[in-house]
C-alpha cells in the first residue's frame, strides 16, 4: 500500500477525507510497523489477513506516515522493533501486536491466551514470542463527525448539582421499561425511560463509572469472571465497546448519541477515569500497548529493578507522571472527552498518584500545573479521588483550589453518627456544614466537598444498615478483598430477616443518611439504587460481579417506591432553598450582611438554647438542632441581586430515645411547618408556635420550615415522609 511522509501530530490515526494519517511516539524503536487488520477471506472462519507497512519518518521520536484511501473502519495496531531488556526497562516485542495509545475506538479483548504474555510460563527469564495477533484487541480507525445540532453543555455550578454515580450496564441491565436490545448501553443509559427517573428523582449530572476502553484481566478469565467495575483501562481515547450495540467505530457514535440525549434533558455527564495505571499490570502483565511501545517513558519503574514496576495504585504499575509524553496522553485525552465527545468533567480515579511527579504527593507537581493554565480543561467539573495506596497518600483537603474531592472523612463521620457511635457529633456538624476545616484554608468554598455517604466500592446503603461484616465469598478471594472495617450496623441482625422492627428501623436509617448527605453542605452524590434501597447482599467489592448481584433490580417492594419518592422530594426541597446550597462557608456571626442580629447558623440543644462547650463536649450526645437563616445568605444570585430564603431547622437525633426539642424563637415568623420527618408514616403539616415542644423520634431527622414572605423569593416543596 502506497504511503506518504505524512505529519508527526496530532498522535494516533486522523481521518481527513482522504485518507488517514498515523503517528505514534516511542523513543526507544529502532522501527515501527503499522498493520492493517483484514478477515482473511481465504481462511477459517475468524482467521485475519495483516499487511505490514512500515513507518517511514520519525520526528521527535514520533513515528509517522500518511495512507492516501485508507476509510474509517479499518482496523490496525503496531509493532515495535527494538531492544527487549526487562532490567534495562525495556520491552519491546516484535511478536506482540499493539493497540495505538490515541485509538478513539477498539475492537476485541484481551483472550486469556499465552501469545499476550512476552514471557514464558513456564520460565519467566526467558522471552516468548508467540504472535499475539488474533488474541489481543484492536485499534479501529474512526471518522470524527457527528451531527451534534444545537448541542450545549448545562454548565451547572456546583452547587446547584446533585451527582448520580452510576454504572452504564449495571443501572439499565434489568430495567424492564428499557428494549431489551439495548440493556446494558449507552443508548439504554439515555433513553427517555432513565431520563424520566434522573429528573424525577432531581440529578442534576451522571458520573459515569469508567467507560474508557478496559480489558478483561486473563485472571479474572481463568476464574470465569470479569472486569465489572472497568478500573482497568487500556484506552484513553476510546469508549468502551462492551457498552455499545455497534462495533467498528460505532461505540463512538452511540456514546456522542447519548451524550446528546442527556444535555438535552438538562443533564450533565461526568466520566470516571483511570490515569493512574493501565491494564498491563506488573512484569507478568501482558503486552499490549505502552509496554511494548517503550516501557520507561510510560511506566514508573523500580530506580534499583528496572525490570520491576513501582506501583503506588495496588494494580501492579503508576504511569509515569514526570514523562512529558505521559502529561501529553493525559491532556490530550481529557481535551479530546471534552472537545469531541461533550462532556462536562472528570473525576480522577486514585488522584493522588498523578500527583506524584517524583515520589510524595505534589500539589505543585507538573500535572496540576496543566490543568490549571489548559483553557479547555480548567473549565469543567475536576473531582478528585484524594488518595491512593503509596506512602503518604491520603490527601483530602489537600488539592488545589481548581479541584473538588470527595470527602472520605464526611461519609465516615456520617456513618458513624448514625450508627451511634459516642463523641461524634462535633465533627459530624463540620462536616454537613462544608467541611471548612479541610477546605477554607485554600481559599476554597463549601461546594469543594463532593459528599457521599456510599459509592460503587463497598457497602450500598441498603446494605449499610443491614451488615454488620462484608460477604465477599462469591469472589472467589476467601473474604481477603473489599473492606473490612465498614461503620456499618446491621440494626440487630446481620443480613435478611423478617423481623418487623428491624425492617423498619433499617428503612429510617437509609431515610436518615439521604436526608443527612441531600441537606448538607457542599455536593451531594447518589450511588445509584441507594434512592430506592438495591441490595449487593452484603458484597462490598462487586468490581468482578457482572451479574444480578451487582445489577440494579427495578422490581420494587412497595418500601422502596417509598423510599424513592421520599428521596425525590428531599432532593426537590434542596433544589427549592438556597440555604441548603450555599456557595460560601457560614460566618457563625451577624456580620453577613442581612437584616439578621442572629447569624447565618445557630446550634441549638434540646431545651432550644444555643450549645455551648459542655453539650459539644458531652461523649454520649447524639442529639443537635441546627437554624439556618435564610436572611443570611451572603452570595448573590445569578443576576446579582441578595438572595432571601426561608428559615430552617433540622434536628438530628441519632439516640435511641426520643427527645423532645424546644422550638427556638429565633425565626421570622415565629412558627415552624415540618415538611421531612424520617419516623412517621404521616407527617403533621399543622404549623408550630415557637416554644413548643416537639418530639423527635430515635434515630431521626425532623426538618421544619419556617416561611418567609413571597415577596422576598422563598419556595417551598411538597413535605416529605417515611411513606
Amino acid at each position: 500500500m502506497e504511503i506518504w511522509p505524512g505529519k508527526a501530530y496530532p498522535l494516533g490515526t486522523t481521518y481527513d477525507g482522504s485518507g488517514v494519517n498515523v503517528a505514534v511516539f516511542s523513543e526507544v524503536a529502532t522501527a515501527v510497523e503499522l498493520c492493517l487488520i483484514d478477515d482473511d477471506p481465504t481462511g477459517a472462519p475468524g482467521a485475519l489477513l495483516e499487511t505490514r507497512i512500515a513507518l517511514p519518518e520519525v520526528d521527535g521520536f514520533v513515528w509517522h506516515g500518511y495512507l492516501p484511501g485508507l476509510q474509517p473502519g479499518q482496523r490496525y495496531g503496531f509493532r515495535v522493533h527494538g531492544p527487549f531488556d526487562p532490567s534495562a526497562g525495556h520491552r519491546c516485542d516484535p511478536s506482540k501486536l499493539l493497540l495505538d495509545p490515541y485509538a478513539k475506538a477498539i475492537e476485541g479483548q484481551v483472550a486469556n491466551d499465552p501469545a499476550s504474555f512476552s514471557y514464558d510460563f513456564a520460565d519467566p527469564t526467558r522471552r516468548n514470542a508467540t504472535d499475539s495477533l488474533g488474541k489481543t484487541m484492536l485499534s479501529v480507525v474512526v471518522n470524527p463527525y457527528f451531527d451534534w445540532g444545537h448541542d450545549r453543555p448545562p454548565g451547572r455550578g456546583y452547587h446547584e448539582s446533585v451527582i448520580y454515580e452510576a454504572h452504564v450496564k449495571g443501572l439499565t441491565m434489568t430495567h424492564p421499561g428499557l428494549p431489551e436490545g439495548i440493556r446494558g448501553t449507552y443508548a439504554a443509559l439515555a433513553h427517555p425511560v432513565m431520563i424520566d427517573h434522573y429528573q424525577a428523582l432531581g440529578v442534576t449530572a451522571i458520573e459515569l463509572m469508567p467507560v474508557h476502553q478496559f480489558v478483561q484481566d486473563t485472571s479474572l478469565q481463568s476464574r470465569g469472571m470479569t472486569n465489572y467495575w472497568g478500573y482497568n483501562t487500556i484506552g484513553f481515547l476510546a469508549p468502551h465497546n462492551g457498552y455499545a450495540k455497534g462495533q467498528r467505530g460505532q461505540q463512538v457514535t452511540e456514546f456522542k448519541a447519548m451524550v446528546k440525549a442527556l444535555h438535552a434533558a438538562d443533564i450533565e455527564v461526568i466520566l470516571d477515569v483511570v490515569y493512574n495505571h493501565t491494564a498491563e499490570g506488573n512484569e507478568f502483565g501482558p503486552t499490549i500497548c505502552f509496554r511494548g511501545l517503550d516501557n520507561a517513558n510510560y511506566y514508573r519503574l523500580v530506580d534499583s529493578a528496572k525490570e520491576h514496576y513501582y506501583d503506588t495504585t495496588g494494580t501492579g504499575n503508576s504511569l509515569l507522571m514526570r514523562s512529558p509524553h505521559v502529561l501529553q496522553l493525559i491532556m490530550d485525552s481529557l481535551r479530546y472527552w471534552v472537545t469531541e465527545m461533550h462532556v462536562d468533567g472528570f473525576r480522577f480515579d486514585l488522584a493522588a498518584t498523578l500527583a506524584r511527579q517524583f515520589h510524595e504527593v505534589d500539589k505543585l507537581s507538573a500535572f496540576f500545573d496543566l490543568i490549571q493554565q489548559d483553557p479547555v480543561i480548567s473549565q469543567v467539573k475536576l473531582i478528585a479521588e484524594p488518595w491512593d495506596v503509596g506512602d503518604g497518600g491520603y490527601q483530602v483537603g489537600n488539592f488545589p483550589p481548581l479541584w473538588t474531592e470527595w470527602n472520605g472523612k464526611y461519609r465516615d463521620t456520617v456513618r458513624d453518627f448514625w450508627r451511634g457511635e459516642p463523641a461524634t457529633l462535633g465533627e459530624f456538624a463540620s462536616r454537613i456544614t462544608g467541611s471548612s476545616d479541610l477546605y477554607e484554608h485554600s481559599s476554597r468554598k463549601p461546594i469543594a466537598s463532593i459528599n457521599f455517604v456510599t459509592a460503587h466500592d463497598g457497602f450500598t446503603m441498603r446494605d449499610l444498615v443491614s451488615y454488620n461484616e462484608k460477604h465477599n465469598e462469591a469472589n472467589g478471594e476467601g473474604g481477603r478483598d473489599g473492606e473490612s472495617h465498614n461503620r456499618s450496623w446491621n440494626c440487630g441482625a446481620e443480613g435478611p430477616t423478617e423481623d418487623p422492627a428491624i425492617l423498619a428501623l433499617r428503612v429510617q436509617q437509609q431515610r436518615n443518611l439521604l436526608t443527612t448527605l441531600l441537606l448538607s453542605q457542599g455536593v451531594p452524590m447518589i450511588s445509584h439504587g441507594d434512592e430506592f434501597g438495591r441490595s449487593q447482599q452484603g458484597n462490598n467489592n462487586v468490581y468482578c460481579q457482572d451479574n444480578e448481584l451487582s445489577w440494579v433490580d427495578w422490581d420494587l417492594a412497595d418500601w422502596q417506591r417509598d423510599l424513592l419518592a421520599f428521596t425525590a422530594v428531599v432532593t426537590k426541597l434542596r433544589h427549592g432553598h438556597p440555604v441548603f446550597r450555599r456557595r460560601r462557608f457560614f460566618a457563625g456571626s451577624a456580620d453577613h450582611g442581612g437584616e439578621s442580629a442572629l447569624g447565618d447558623i445557630l446550634w441549638l440543644q434540646a431545651s432550644g438554647e444555643p450549645m455551648g462547650s459542655e453539650q459539644w463536649s458531652n461523649w454520649e450526645a447524639r442529639t443537635v438542632g441546627v437554624f439556618l437563616n435564610g436572611g443570611a445568605i451572603p452570595e448573590p444570585n445569578a443576576r446579582g441581586r441578595r438572595i432571601v430564603d426561608d428559615d430552617f431547622l433540622i434536628v438530628f437525633n441519632a439516640d435511641d430515645e426520643t427527645h423532645s426539642f424546644t422550638l427556638p424563637s429565633v425565626a421570622v415568623a415565629e412558627t415552624w411547618v415540618p415538611v421531612i420527618d424520617t419516623a412517621v408514616g404521616s407527617l403533621d403539616p399543622a404549623e408550630r408556635a415557637a416554644g413548643s415542644l416537639l418530639d423527635v423520634a430515635p434515630r431521626s431527622v425532623v426538618v421544619l420550615r419556617s416561611p418567609r414572605s413571597p415577596e422576598n423569593g422563598a419556595t417551598s416543596a411538597t413535605p416529605a415522609t417515611a411513606g
